[in-house]
């Protein structure tokens, strides 16, 4: 991080947050993209490396082919997927020239030839579609750039974020199938609910809090580094296998006492909170305790097997 440039991470994140940043380009020279990248995007690619394992948990592959990175800033995206599965092509839209051409180069770093294509607009479709940190710069209401047979969308996790996913999955659920994190295709049971949003933590590499240059990022940011929450939606229009009816994902993280745990669950039933007690489940209450649970786990007559 020796050649941070601090001042443009100032400025990039009162764009973020004053919720300016949909407005124009905020890219402004190659060493905002070098800076963000390092940090920024960063975490943001531990979030993705977190949503990945959940798909692979799930048994879950893409489709093989081309992929199509959407409003794809510095290709964080599109290099994470690329860590875990290939792509014949990959295309790379976003507004600003100098972020397609920065992301070009960093994922030609570790797949020299792999098949770039760049350009705002993203082809009428394409077999895999990311999207990355940009829903909250799209008016509403909003659709997919192109047609996709499966999309995969990371978002933060705040309720605004997770209202926009719920409200953008209950549009298409006529054409594609839930993946993650939901376990079933109903209406979502988080529809319409003000208290509670979908929102889950991915975990960042324990040397990050080893690092001066984290700490100094953290404060700069105002953020916990130890708080890393996602919210995602991914979407088949392939025909999935069904997950058992038991099957709940864990919402949020579970509020610990010193006997039990209540948590919120969402399954095919719906979203409720549920109970977990120390004697009855030690083990998992211990996972619980350390925020270390499995996202989706087995409920049968509101107990873990």
């Amino acid at each position: 991080m020796d050649s941070i440039d601090w001042p443009a991470l100032e400025r990039l994140r009162a764009a973020f947050l004053d919720g300016t940043a949909g407005a124009a380009d905020y890219w402004k020279t190659e060493s905002d993209l070098a800076s963000y990248d390092a940090t920024f995007a960063q975490r943001i690619g531990w979030k993705w490396d977190y949503v990945l394992a959940q798909l692979e948990r799930r048994g879950w592959t893409p489709p093989a082919g081309n992929i199509v990175d959407w409003g794809c800033g510095t290709g964080i995206a599109a290099r994470r997927y690329l860590s875990r599965w290939e792509a014949r092509r990959v295309f790379l839209s976003d507004r600003s020239t100098l972020a397609m051409q920065f992301a070009a180069r960093r994922i030609r770093e570790n797949n020299r030839e792999q098949d770039l294509w760049s350009e705002p607009t993203p082809p009428p479709s394409t077999d895999v579609l990311l999207i990355s940190h940009a829903l909250t710069e799209q008016p509403e209401p909003w659709t997919l750039p192109c047609d996709a047979q499966a999309v995969i969308i990371v978002e933060p996790g705040t309720r605004d974020s997770a209202r926009k996913l719920v409200a953008l999955r209950e549009s298409l659920r006529d054409t594609y199938n839930a993946v993650a994190p939901c376990t079933h295709n109903a209406p979502c049971g988080l529809a319409g609910n003000g208290r509670d949003w979908c929102h889950h933590f991915a975990s960042p590499p324990t040397e990050v809090f080893m690092s001066a240059d984290w700490a100094r990022f953290a404060k700069l940011a105002g953020i916990d580094l130890r708080s890393l929450p996602v919210s995602y939606l991914v979407l088949d229009k392939r025909p999935l296998p069904a997950l058992p009816a038991a099957a709940k994902r864990l919402i949020g993280a579970p509020r610990v006492y010193k006997a039990h745990a209540l948590a919120l669950l969402c399954g095919a039933t719906g979203v409720r909170e549920h109970r977990l007690t120390k004697r009855d489940s030690p083990a998992e209450f211990r996972r619980w305790k350390k925020r270390d649970a499995e996202s989706l786990q087995l409920w049968r007559d509101g107990r873990l097997p």
